[in-house]
C-alpha cells in the first residue's frame, strides 16, 4: 500500500447568506482544500474567510475554477472558445491567488470544477488549454488531475508538477472517469462504503471501476465533497480508514507523470 496520500475537499462554496457544507469540520480532517472562485459557488466574502481558514490549519489551498454557473453549480456543461476559456480560467485562478495572499497563504494547485472538469476529463485538447492557462501565471502550480483520463495525459505532456485524484464518494466508468450524477449509484453516501473502497484502491494502486474493473494508476489524493449530507462522516470515514491501514496522510509533493 502506498505510504502517503493527501485528503482534499471541495469548500468556500456558500455565496451571501446561503450556506453550503461544513468548511470548519473538514478543515480538521483534510491535507488540502480547493476553494471556490466565484463563478460556480463561492464569493469574495467567503473566498476570504475560507483562505483565512485554510492558512490557520495548515491545510494546502488550491484555486478551484469552474464554469460561470451559479445557478447550476458549475455542473452544466458549457462551451467556449479556447482563448476563452483559458481567460476563464486565469482569472479565477488570479482570484485565488490575491485571496490567498491577503490571508497570509498561497496557491499551491488548481483542480477543475464539475462539468468543466469532467469534459476535460474527456477532452486532452481542452484540459491542455486549461492547465496552460495556469502556468502561463503560475509555472511552479501543481495540477490536481482526475486519475486515468484525459486530464492526466494532458498534464503529463505538459511535464507539470501533478497530483493524481481519486473519488471517495463517486463511481466510476470502465475508462476511469466518473458515472454521471444523474445515474443511479453514481454517489455514493454510505461513509462505510466509501472508507472501505478507498482503502482498497490505494493498497492495490488502482481505480475500481463500477463493473469491478481495476485501471492501474497513481493515487496521490482522494477527494472528499464537501456538498453532501454525509460528507464530514464520510471524511471522517476514509482518514480512519488509511490511518488504520498505515497510510501517512499529508500534502502531495506533486511529481510530474
Amino acid at each position: 500500500m502506498a505510504q502517503t496520500v493527501d485528503l482534499n475537499a471541495d469548500m468556500g462554496e456558500s455565496y451571501g447568506a446561503w450556506k453550503m457544507g461544513d468548511d470548519a469540520a473538514l478543515l480538521d480532517i483534510v491535507t488540502s482544500a480547493n476553494v471556490a472562485c466565484g463563478f460556480h459557488a463561492g464569493d469574495w466574502d467567503v473566498m476570504a474567510a475560507t483562505m483565512k481558514a485554510a492558512a490557520q490549519k495548515r491545510v494546502g489551498v488550491g484555486a478551484h475554477p469552474g464554469f460561470p454557473d451559479l445557478h447550476g453549480f458549475g455542473r452544466q456543461r458549457m462551451n467556449f472558445a479556447i482563448g476563452s476559456l483559458q481567460n476563464l480560467v486565469r482569472y479565477q485562478l488570479g482570484a485565488a491567488q490575491a485571496m490567498a495572499a491577503a490571508a497570509g497563504s498561497s496557491v499551491r494547485h488548481l483542480k477543475l470544477h464539475g462539468a468543466m472538469a469532467n469534459m476535460a476529463s474527456e477532452d486532452e485538447a481542452m484540459a491542455k488549454a486549461c492547465y496552460e492557462a495556469a502556468l502561463d501565471i503560475a509555472p511552479d502550480i501543481i495540477i490536481m488531475v482526475l486519475a486515468g483520463t484525459a486530464q492526466q495525459r494532458a498534464a503529463s505532456a505538459l511535464g507539470c508538477k501533478v497530483a493524481c485524484e481519486i473519488f471517495a464518494d463517486r463511481a466510476y466508468n470502465d475508462d476511469a472517469t466518473l458515472v454521471d450524477r444523474a445515474l443511479p449509484g453514481a454517489v455514493i453516501h454510505d461513509p462505510d462504503e466509501a472508507g472501505r473502497r478507498m482503502a482498497e484502491m490505494v493498497r492495490e494502486g488502482a481505480i475500481i471501476t463500477e463493473s469491478g474493473k481495476r485501471i492501474e494508476t497513481r493515487i496521490d489524493t482522494i477527494c472528499l465533497h464537501g456538498d453532501t449530507p454525509t460528507a464530514v462522516r464520510i471524511a471522517a470515514e476514509v482518514r480512519r480508514e488509511l490511518h488504520d491501514s498505515g497510510v501517512t496522510l499529508a500534502q502531495f509533493e506533486g511529481q510530474p507523470v
